[in-house]
């Protein structure tokens, strides 16, 4: 007789997504939205049955859609046995209870899938004490006894089930104490910051940023010969990583920094800022878009009102667009160009005719593929140079300048 075998593997955890279709988010706009939803859901595993959308002027103020959606959605996640209903836009804490009075399941709303991302993804304590100070300052004004799928994520602190009012006010409590603590640690991290960062004063800074998995992990790897965790996956990063380089005997600051995203929680823009700071401090900026992605002009957008947000829009940009080993131009499909070696360069001088190349300070890459590269490189030192030579007026190159020591 056989002995009994159990499967001990974790099950996979699936979800549904919602969106909702309006004036303000027309269906195409709800489609792309919806396809980015569920990368963010892969990103943590979760994987994704089915998008649930509905036409409305405005989210119901109570179960975000109307009875008739929510009842088929609630029959397909008893159906499906499915954990997890995502929702597109941020949910009040009374949506959350009235849709979970219908339906047993754990809810997530954009904000927080994003929050649990950046969670699972920050490796150092300053990203984690950020993290954890906007997953605080989201849930506050959320509180109810509907919350407890965050009891994993707070570390089993917070909401109880079935709890009363008075449970409730003290978890509130526990909240605001938790975001006073965690707001006084992040200041002693910046004192550090900021002490690191007088030491950098004089040599002129370069931060890459951009929209997530856009490849900028991988052009730093490639530009710094560092050693950046890159992943085909949304902000596969949220630490910032400095390295020190010297071109043609310029030294710089070389930094890549969290991606921005559409929709970003403002608590994570907020508790972010010393993250941020290597953008707003930075002499240039090397806004790296990927040009394969049917969408890279709204992402454009969304990282300029971004960077406008934190007042960093007024710094010299590199717009660097990456991934042209992926892009599809009807332009190219009509020449039927070949799958060769050069087919590459082909692309760079199809595009360099394009719109896109009209503005100054534009370079078309493939980060992984390691093509025109050394065209990225010369445009980044000129204007390195030229915020240098600012800086040093006088400055002469001299083998025993000690501008390493700076460093």
């Amino acid at each position: 007789m056989k002995p009994k075998t159990y499967d001990t593997a974790p099950k996979q955890e699936t979800a549904v997504l919602v969106a909702v279709i309006n004036k303000s988010q027309p269906e195409h706009k709800a489609k792309e939205f919806l396809a980015e939803l569920e990368f963010l859901a892969t990103t943590i595993n979760i994987k994704v049955l089915k998008h649930f959308t509905q036409r409305l002027d405005n989210p119901d103020h109570a179960t975000f859609v109307g009875k008739g959606k929510l009842e088929e959605i609630k029959n397909y996640v008893e159906e499906h046995d499915v954990n997890w209903i995502i929702f597109d836009d941020d949910l009040s804490g009374s949506q959350v209870k009235n849709i979970n009075k219908d339906i047993k399941r754990n809810i997530f709303d954009r904000s927080l899938l994003i929050l649990e991302i950046f969670y699972q993804r920050a490796k150092t304590i300053q990203a984690r004490t950020q993290v954890d100070l906007a997953k605080n300052q989201y849930l506050l004004p959320r509180l109810t006894n509907m919350w407890t799928h965050l009891e994993r994520q707070r570390g089993g602190t917070g909401t109880r089930g079935g709890a009363g009012e008075k449970e409730i006010e003290t978890d509130r409590r526990v909240v605001k104490a938790q975001i006073t603590l965690l707001k006084e640690k992040l200041k002693e991290i910046d004192k550090q910051n900021v002490t690191q960062r007088k030491s950098r004063q004089g040599v002129v800074r370069v931060a890459i940023v951009g929209y997530t998995n856009v490849g900028k992990s991988t052009l730093m790897n490639l530009l710094s010969k560092a050693d950046v965790f890159a992943e085909n996956k949304l902000f596969a990063t949220v630490d910032s990583t400095v390295r020190k380089l010297a071109w043609d005997t310029i030294p710089f600051l070389l930094s890549d920094t969290v991606g921005f995203i559409r929709k970003l929680p403002h608590q994570l823009i907020e508790s972010f800022k010393s993250t941020l700071d290597e953008v707003i401090e930075a002499d240039i900026l090397l806004h790296v878009v990927d040009i394969s992605h049917s969408g890279f002009e709204a992402q454009i957008e969304v990282v300029n009102k971004t960077l406008a947000e934190i007042k960093a829009n007024d710094k010299p940009i590199i717009l660097v667009f990456n991934k042209i080993d992926n892009y599809k131009n009807r332009i190219i499909e009509n020449l039927e160009i070949e799958e060769t070696e050069d087919s590459i360069e082909n692309k760079i001088s199809e595009l360099k005719q394009t719109y896109m190349a009209k503005q100054t300070d534009v370079v078309f890459v493939s980060a992984t593929e390691r093509k025109n590269i050394e065209e990225l490189r010369n445009v980044i030192l000129k204007k390195v140079k030229e915020r240098h030579f600012e800086i040093y007026p006088n400055y002469i190159h001299n083998p025993a300048n000690d501008w390493q020591k700076l460093l």
